[in-house]
């Protein structure tokens, strides 16, 4: 009878100590940061995920993708509800991945050895990493635009510099760069002050907005501006650029869902703080939005383009509250991706500080600049095309854990390098299969223009295509353990006293 080198207890599962001991040996597959998680460190209330999501919702990238929804034509409640939608219907695949990081504390890149191979997780791992760059990369260019605000108001030769708004892009990414390189811990203690903080801003800003218009009525009086079919041409995608503005979370949501003590906890945790959040401080930034529409003639969807028109006092506070707004963004949604990618590398040399340098270099590649452009550039070329990028990925996940696996797992076999989850040389084909055919679902829609749906809902139908190839191509899968195996692997034990069995 096989020994027992994982154990259950409650709603997590853990190495044994012998285990733990043997596999550290192997340093190709594991170091501090990609190991499962002890049972101790399962400490996470749902009250630390709620108050995460608020943290990460309560942002510069939200107010514009909510803003820009002005631009595009829509009125005050067609934008909050395709806000809420978008953030619902991705809350859903959130979810199903959170599950395998709660029940087996094991990191993103860890987890994507599960599908693509212990070598063929490097695929999705960067995939992920290259996305979380971009955003990384926006954040620090509204930072930047901020800080040369403040810059341009306070110091009187500062506009007098050529260069001065890549000056100050470069001082604030790099600003970004070192408190990342500082690790994960730094997340909490950055959310904890920054989401208050903007969200009194936030206020702020809507109390000035009503009293320069008359009131709530007049601020949220401006008619839609585009009806019939050409509201719902721009309201698909505009959904399905709202679900793709977390669809980097939904694939590396176990970095965080690890550290969970119950299921119900970060369950309810998340599905009570990112919808809402998402929708109360969208409709702040879709309000003010509206009113500079009346005041100045033009949508100003991005919040640096107002605060400009300030007195210097205003400046410097809002640009404040701005530049901590986009560090913690970056430090909590925008890097612990990519650096866990870069250290799954090579985990023998390459520490998660030298991960947040890579990060940041790769986001000067994808120049933010060009990306914030426009609002066209923004919700249709970014998040439209890596939406549909990712969504193969979610979906592959999701069929493997839930579908394919039924969710058992032998935890040991993730950290050996020529075990179960091995496949092919550490690769697994029918993954990689899987994603062609998911990216080849979408693609069909730039190809064809009758069926350009299909690139518009390219998150959405990259997932559907990835998700039943793979549950298709896998369905007879011999890594796939059964109740009786996983039974002879796994020892249960009851749950200590300190740890409740659920809430």
């Amino acid at each position: 009878m096989p020994t027992a080198t994982q154990v259950q207890i409650g709603d997590v599962v853990v190495l044994t100590q012998d285990a733990e001991k043997r596999l550290s040996q192997n340093d190709s597959m594991w170091n501090e940061d990609l190991r499962p998680c002890t049972l101790a460190e399962h400490s996470w209330p749902g009250s630390k995920f709620a108050s995460l999501w608020i943290g990460m919702c309560i942002c510069l990238p939200t107010y514009s993708l909510a803003s820009g929804m002005i631009a595009l034509g829509m009125n005050w409640w067609e934008s909050v509800l395709t806000i809420l939608v978008g953030s619902l219907i991705v809350m859903g695949a959130i979810l199903l991945v959170s599950h395998a990081g709660t029940r087996y504390g094991i990191p993103y890149p860890v987890f994507a050895r599960l599908w693509f191979g212990t070598r063929g997780a490097h695929l999705p791992a960067l995939a992920r990493a290259v996305i979380a760059a971009g955003w990384f990369g926006i954040n620090s260019w509204f930072g930047g635009q901020a800080l040369d605000a403040i810059l341009t108001r306070t110091l009187p030769f500062w506009n007098g510099l050529g260069p001065h708004l890549a000056i100050a892009f470069t001082i604030f990414w790099a600003i970004n760069v070192a408190i990342a390189m500082r690790g994960p811990q730094a997340i909490g203690r950055l959310a904890q002050i920054a989401a208050p903080t903007l969200a009194v801003g936030a206020l702020a800003l809507l109390v000035w907005a009503s009293t320069r218009v008359g009131g709530f009525g007049p601020m949220l009086a401006a008619p839609a501006k585009i009806q019939g079919v050409t509201f719902w041409a721009a309201f698909f995608p505009s959904v399905i650029g709202v679900i793709a503005f977390w669809a980097t979370l939904a694939l590396n949501i176990p970095d965080y869902t690890r550290y969970a003590k119950t299921q119900r906890g970060q369950m309810l945790g998340q599905v009570l703080s990112m919808p809402l959040t998402m929708a109360l401080f969208s409709f702040v930034g879709i309000a003010v939005t509206s009113v500079t529409v009346q005041l100045y003639g033009t949508a100003l969807w991005n919040p640096v383009e107002l605060i400009v028109k300030f007195p210097p006092f205003v400046v410097i506070v809002a640009g404040i509250v701005i530049i901590l707004s986009s560090v913690t963004i970056n430090v909590g949604a925008n890097v612990m991706a990519p650096a866990r990618a870069f250290e799954n590398l090579w985990p023998r040399y390459i520490t998660f500080a030298m991960g947040a340098v890579f990060t940041g270099l790769l986001s000067l590649l994808m120049q933010p600049w060009y990306v914030l452009a426009t609002f066209q550039n923004y919700i249709f070329t970014w998040l439209g095309t890596y939406g549909a990028l990712l969504g193969p990925f979610d979906g592959i996940a999701i069929a493997d854990y839930w579908l394919v696996r039924r969710r058992r797992l032998d935890l040991a076999q993730l950290y050996t390098p020529d075990g179960i989850y091995s496949y092919a040389r550490g690769v697994n084909p029918r993954a990689v299969a899987a994603l062609v055919i998911g990216w080849g679902v979408a693609l069909i829609g730039l190809r064809i223009p009758s069926l350009y749906f299909l690139w518009a809902g390219g998150w959405l139908f990259g997932l559907l295509g990835g998700l039943f190839a793979y549950w298709f191509l896998m369905r007879n899968e011999r890594s796939a353990i059964d109740e009786a195996a996983f039974a002879s692997i796994t020892r249960v034990e009851s749950v200590p006293a300190e740890q409740p069995a659920s809430g």
